[in-house]
């Protein structure tokens, strides 16, 4: 038998959480959803504390997300383009966190013809705003030296928004089985 150092380095293979998902078929696409997987949970904690940390705690995931929706571009926003903005089948989902936010004085609901409407209020306002200092000074301006370039970052976008797609029409074709 060979001495340690000089057997030869044995190959780990890609980085997944379901082995028997990347022997099927295209283990980079396997890498690419534990990755997804691991981004996604550490993108929710991130976006809670930060919320947090900006004076909401209690919030959830989704209810960061909707509130940072609502507040974009400072137009009122009907419940049927947040969920398709946001890919939210359950319009239930986006529905009770509007309760939530506008109990807590941080959005107005009103109407436009039949369609529920909703708008940020000077609270939610503040309260993004502070979120954005606190994401600047905790995830921009600390990795600047470190992250991707801004064209590489939107190629990574890009990318990831291609996936959504793909998933999609797989879920589509999935439920037809």
């Amino acid at each position: 038998m060979l001495p340690k150092h000089l057997r030869p380095v044995r190959t780990i293979g890609p980085i997944v959480s379901s082995a028997h998902l990347a022997d099927g078929g295209s283990p980079g696409l396997s890498e690419v959803e534990y990755g997804l997987i691991l981004a996604s949970h550490a993108f929710s904690r991130w976006i809670v504390r930060c919320m947090s940390a900006a004076g909401l705690p209690g919030l959830s995931p989704m209810e960061v997300l909707i509130l940072h929706s609502i507040y974009h571009r400072g137009r009122e926003k009907k419940l049927a383009d947040i969920c398709l903005v946001l890919d939210i089948e359950d319009t239930h989902i986006v529905s009770y966190a509007v309760r939530k936010l506008e109990a807590a004085g941080l959005l107005t609901t009103g109407r436009a013809a039949k369609e529920k409407t909703v708008k940020i209020t000077k609270k939610g306002a503040e309260a993004c705003d502070r979120y954005a200092e606190i994401r600047k000074h905790l995830l921009v301006d600390s990795t600047a030296n470190a992250r991707p370039s801004e064209a590489t970052l939107s190629e990574v976008a890009a990318v990831l928004r291609f996936m959504s797609g793909a998933f999609d029409q797989a879920a589509r074709a999935a439920a037809t089985l």
